[in-house]
């Protein structure tokens, strides 16, 4: 089969999408706190054949700016944030095949935990979970979880690479096979085929048994979005579907390459993990109609929403300077978080030292500027030109309004693209790796060896 796309839809449980602003929208729901509002975007994804459901999440709403949350509450600046995990569970009732993902924390949960409740999703979900590794982002989350400040970028994902020994290892402890179910013998599973993982290490200490047996695609599929050096070594070495948020098609193509020479570095087939770019499209059954919507979408947005979210993602607080006034080195250094954001800021200004404004100007933070607007034919060929060119694998579909945008796409865009045999007309199977076309894992397949790199 030819290859084809892999389409994920981008959600956060809370009163807005990625785009802050999103809840301003005249043709928004406002019930963004109810389980039929994500159950409809559920039944219009899986309607749409997308992959996967995924959803964002923080541990804080945004309150760096100024060190305060008033300005979020505010102006709706993602300032509620439910439990994802629970958002999908009502999601997955409604939905037969759609793939259900979630992010979470190896920097404020414990390894166990994590495990267990992924691995729960998974067997409700028939297979379909998938987890979003993140390390946090700033003191905002530290303090909320019993923390004085945010750990060091780099340490995070030392800490983040050992919880994911010890998850995928208590995945291992129940061997296929190890249910019984023998009402005669009154026997429930065989304990030989069930182990302890008895971790002890520089971060963790875990014992087990491990409480959930092996789902019908083995483990939850793991997700992850690295953007630094370090985020893509460590996205090379666990991730099979990756995010990457690229604005442009040289950028998305040494990315792609980067990440699938990570993950050839540590002994793993860059062609079992698919990289999939963050896109906001806004789509209409012509150009013109697609051009008159995004006027709307262009108004709502506020230089508060930038500068909040700028300062949530790379914890620094933007209001401790004036607008116009040059960051100094150091106070570039300082910032932790999402690094890409500032790098991509210092690239673009051609700057040495921006300021705030540069960083609302050149981050897209908060913004819609680097939108995909066109008709059915507009939008399928900027998605296939950074598809067949190689900056990735597929697509995060990021939402302007909901449920519009997403119904939008899958009315107009979605239709071009498989007629072009560039993505699927029906699903693979029923679990989330049957349909990435991925193979159910063995008991420790993770731990693979070093080879060398790729080309």
């Amino acid at each position: 089969m030819n290859r084809q796309m892999v389409l994920v839809g981008f959600l956060q449980a809370q009163n807005c999408t990625n785009l802050p602003s999103s809840w301003r929208h005249p043709d928004s729901r406002s019930d963004s706190m109810s389980a039929d509002y994500y159950q409809e975007i559920a039944r219009i994804l899986e309607a749409g054949k997308f992959h996967m459901a995924f959803f964002d999440d923080r541990l804080a709403m945004p309150d760096r700016y100024g060190n305060d949350h008033a300005h979020t509450v505010e102006y709706g600046i993602r300032c509620v944030k439910m439990d994802p995990l629970i958002v999908l569970t009502t999601m997955g009732m409604v939905t037969e095949k759609l793939g259900l993902g979630a992010t979470c924390s190896t920097t404020y949960y414990e390894p166990f935990d994590v495990a267990r409740r992924f691995a729960t999703l998974d067997l409700m979900s028939g297979g379909r979970a998938g987890w979003n590794v993140v390390t946090s982002l700033n003191d905002g989350e530290a303090l909320n979880m019993g923390r004085d400040s945010h750990p060091e970028h780099d340490s995070r994902y030392d800490r983040a690479d050992e919880f994911m020994e010890v998850v995928l290892g208590h995945w291992d402890t129940w061997e296929d096979g190890a249910l019984i179910m023998d009402k005669q013998s009154g026997r429930f599973a065989d304990p030989t085929k069930v182990k302890r993982l008895d971790h002890k290490g520089p971060a963790f200490r875990s014992r087990g048994p491990f409480t959930v047996p092996r789902s019908q695609q083995g483990h939850p599929v793991i997700i992850q979005a690295g953007a630094s050096g370090r985020g893509q070594r460590f996205a090379g070495r666990w991730g099979e579907v990756i995010f990457t948020a690229a604005r442009n098609l040289a950028a998305a193509k040494d990315g792609y390459a980067a990440v699938r020479n990570e993950a050839a570095t540590t002994g793993r087939d860059p062609d079992k993990m698919f990289l999939c770019n963050l896109t906001t499209p806004v789509c209409a059954a012509t150009k013109a109609e697609a051009e008159d919507k995004m006027a709307l979408i262009d108004k709502l947005p506020l230089q508060i929403d930038a500068l909040s979210l700028l300062a949530e993602a790379l914890n620094y607080d933007f209001a401790s300077k004036d607008l116009d006034e040059p960051l100094t080195t150091e106070e570039l250094k300082s910032m932790q978080g999402i690094l890409g954001i500032r790098d991509g800021v210092l690239k673009a200004s051609g700057k040495s030292n921006p300021s705030a404004r540069d960083f609302v100007t050149f981050s897209g933070r908060g913004q819609v500027q680097d939108a995909m607007v066109g008709g059915p034919k507009e939008i399928a060929d900027k998605l296939e030109e950074m598809f067949v060119e190689r900056g990735c694998d597929g697509f995060v579909i990021a939402a302007t309004y909901v449920p519009g945008s997403y119904a939008d796409f899958v009315k107009h865009i979605v239709p071009e693209l498989q007629r072009r045999g560039l993505f699927q007309k029906d699903y693979r199977g029923r679990t989330l790796r049957e349909n990435l076309g991925l193979e159910r894992p063995a008991a420790g397949a993770w731990r693979v060896q070093p080879r060398e790199a790729a080309e």
